[in-house]
């Protein structure tokens, strides 16, 4: 069977790309869609990375501020620490020389120790409270015992047993003290 090239509908060779026809507009408008849509999803994996890159800068930066707080726990007195190492080495040469030396130079090492030792607390606003004749306020006081008195007045402070302290205005320990009463 022999087909001539008019006949055979088959078997017939794509005619050249300048002989194409035009694509129509609802194929163009695909193309453009398709060109259009790969694009957005350039930007979306582009704007997805972006935001994971963006996530994990987030969490490294709470990570180490994390790690930062824990050495300023950590280390945050090391400054007072220091301070105290004085009034250390201060004690142990009064120690050390307790039984050779005279007693007035061990009171003047020991006025010596109790300066640095005010030196350091008042670097880091250790402020005693020494509550003597004032009002009984417990949120500053610690009652140990009350003892009638003629002369101090009713729930006033007679007597300081143990001296209080405050670290920037907070309590950081209660004097203790004897709180007058009426007399029986």
């Amino acid at each position: 069977m022999s087909s001539t090239p008019s006949d055979d509908s088959t078997g017939a060779a794509a005619p050249p790309a300048a002989e194409q026809p035009a694509l129509d507009p609802v194929a163009a408008e695909i193309l453009q869609l398709q060109a259009a849509l790969a694009e957005a999803q350039g930007q979306a994996h582009a704007a997805r990375d972006q935001a994971l890159r963006a996530v994990a800068e987030l969490d490294n930066v709470r990570k180490r501020a994390a790690r930062e707080v824990e050495q300023a726990h950590r280390f945050g007195i090391e400054k007072l620490a220091l301070e105290l190492l004085a009034v250390n080495d201060s004690l142990e040469l009064a120690l050390a020389n307790a039984g050779r030396g005279d007693p007035q130079s061990l009171l003047a090492g020991q006025e010596a120790t109790v300066k640095l030792l005010a030196k350091a607390f008042e670097r880091f606003a250790i402020t005693g409270l020494d509550p003597l004749g004032e009002p009984f306020n417990p949120e500053q006081h610690e009652a140990m015992v009350m003892q009638p008195s003629n002369t101090a007045e009713p729930n006033s402070v007679l007597a300081v047993v143990q001296r209080g302290y405050l670290l920037h205005g907070r309590l950081l320990r209660p004097a203790r003290v004897i709180v007058a009463k009426q007399p029986d």
